[in-house]
């Protein structure tokens, strides 16, 4: 069993909030104990069986929402004393209607929070009388989950907190840290450790949240959002809201997923794949022009072999080496030089167990590959890319051909190559393979109020999006260059 004491501090996610109401012996319903909602759904949402313990202190009384969350058989409410015992208990019994059996002490190092909490000075814990009637979780061993939070990634505390799990240890936290970082406590956000040890919120595994200007936009990477329908549900947006997110993004997969009257608050704009219908792959290749034909043979005449490979470490080796040939592919900076060895064989082992590996040897040595991403209705290519010293082979055109045939022969319905109007040679080399480009709806969907008026000035898109193709084309020099600048200043840095 996963046990989990909650020290219930303070009532709002904003410590300068909690402040405020805390000094002012006063509350809002807008956010109260919002991240103790959270929690607790997390909890009954979860299959693993555990206990939590919630210790509230007067200016975390449980509200009505909170309290129907609190499930008798898993939750036990109990007191944080934070001045008045005796008053406190017959505060909390009386506003939760449940028996409390256990306390714990709240705890203020600072002489600025003694004065909020109206404690004496001299005190940094209220006493507890000898004859209190509650039982002291004090004798219950512990380990402090968003301490550990603050000194560990998400990986090692996850590890940590399954060891204490096992030991029969209580998780302790504090619902104010669920997402945010201590400083001067030395404390941590440990959602991510709970989600994968109570094993909840599966939906939102790959979707990400990042900044963009004052509004914050969740979305899936472009690996994840063309794979499956990501058009989100009522409980997912709800969730996304929660946790932060100002802003929804997603692709409407129109070739098998269209949408029907989405509603009018979603903001759509337009994007674009390349995509090309699978054939059986003789079809497909007699539908292609005749120069792509000879360039497909002219790989094979050069000796070039391409096949499905297996996800092991010689090819993780060789794509090693294609990413660190040169730091400049297509005019611009290219993301992946620098990738280290280790890194690449733990991807290649992950993304082994569902993708499909192409490779093209040379006398034995990978000198291109191609990665097959499969979803559902689609096949993505996620990467595809070949050793600059071996372009005249025409690896790449012996690659897409080989992803063609994988998809027939899977019996796929589309094969999908990124997007287009950002690259016009590699444009030109989709459109010769008989990829097309489909116009697509992006959509965007505010979560809070903060979210819409981003999008109503226009914040929420990427300006090189947001650009008519003929102003891109004309910048697409000027930001090339910028590019290859930058990491040539860095290269130079780094050498010396």
């Amino acid at each position: 069993m996963i046990k989990i004491r909650l020290d219930v501090d303070y009532a709002y996610p904003s410590r300068l909030q909690s402040f405020l109401f805390t000094t002012l012996n006063t509350k809002t319903s807008k956010n109260y104990l919002k991240n103790s909602k959270i929690l607790a759904k997390m909890f009954n949402e979860s299959p693993k069986e555990l206990m939590a313990y919630w210790f509230f202190t007067p200016q975390t009384t449980p509200d009505a929402e909170l309290l129907a969350l609190l499930r008798p058989n898993n939750n036990e409410v109990a007191l944080h004393v934070a001045t008045q015992p005796y008053q406190e208990l017959e505060r909390l019994e009386k506003a939760t209607k449940r028996k409390v059996k256990y306390y714990t002490v709240h705890g203020t190092a600072r002489l600025l929070a003694r004065i909020m909490w109206r404690r004496k000075l001299w005190e940094a814990r209220a006493p507890i009388p000898l004859d209190f009637p509650l039982k002291s979780f004090y004798d219950y061993p512990t380990l402090g989950l968003d301490r550990v939070c603050y000194d560990h990634n998400t990986e090692q505390a996850l590890k940590i907190a399954e060891e204490s799990v096992a030991k029969g240890e209580v998780l302790h936290v504090h619902p104010e840290w669920l997402f945010q970082r201590g400083t001067l406590n030395h404390r941590g956000p440990y959602y991510e450790v709970f989600k994968s040890l109570l094993q909840v919120d599966e939906d939102l595994d790959d979707i990400f949240v990042r900044k963009k200007s004052f509004a914050k936009i969740a979305y899936r990477p472009e690996q994840f959002e063309y794979v499956r329908n990501g058009a989100p549900s009522e409980q997912l947006l709800k969730k996304l809201s929660e946790r932060g997110a100002d802003i929804y993004t997603f692709i409407e997969r129109k070739w098998c997923c269209p949408l029907s009257n989405p509603p009018k608050a979603w903001l759509k704009t337009e994007d674009n794949v390349a995509i090309l219908k699978v054939t059986p792959y003789e079809e497909w290749l007699s539908s292609v022009g005749k120069k792509t034909r000879n360039m497909i043979r002219k790989a094979e005449k050069s000796g070039v072999k391409t096949e499905s490979a297996q996800p092991d470490e010689k090819l993780a080796e060789g794509i090693w080496k294609i990413y660190n040939e040169t730091p400049i592919r297509q005019g611009r900076a290219f993301s992946h030089y620098g990738a280290r060895l280790e890194d690449l064989k733990l991807q290649v082992s992950h993304y082994g167990k569902t993708d499909t590996y192409i490779s093209s040897t040379l006398d034995g040595q990978l000198v291109g590959f191609v990665q097959l991403t499969h979803g559902d209705q689609v096949t993505v290519m996620t990467q595809i890319l070949s050793l600059q010293k071996h372009w005249d082979k025409a690896v790449n055109n012996a690659l897409v051909a080989k992803a063609v045939e994988v998809c027939a022969g899977r019996g796929e319905k589309w094969l999908m190559y990124g997007r287009m109007g950002n690259h016009p040679s590699l444009d030109n080399f989709k459109e010769s393979n008989n990829f097309q480009k489909l116009t697509l709806n992006r959509y965007y969907v505010p979560l809070t109020q903060k979210g819409a008026t981003a999008m109503k000035l226009g914040l929420h898109r990427e300006l090189k999006n947001a650009l008519p193709p003929q102003l891109k084309n004309a910048f697409l020099p000027v930001f090339n260059w910028v590019s290859r600048t930058r990491i040539k200043a860095r290269l130079r840095l780094k050498s010396n």
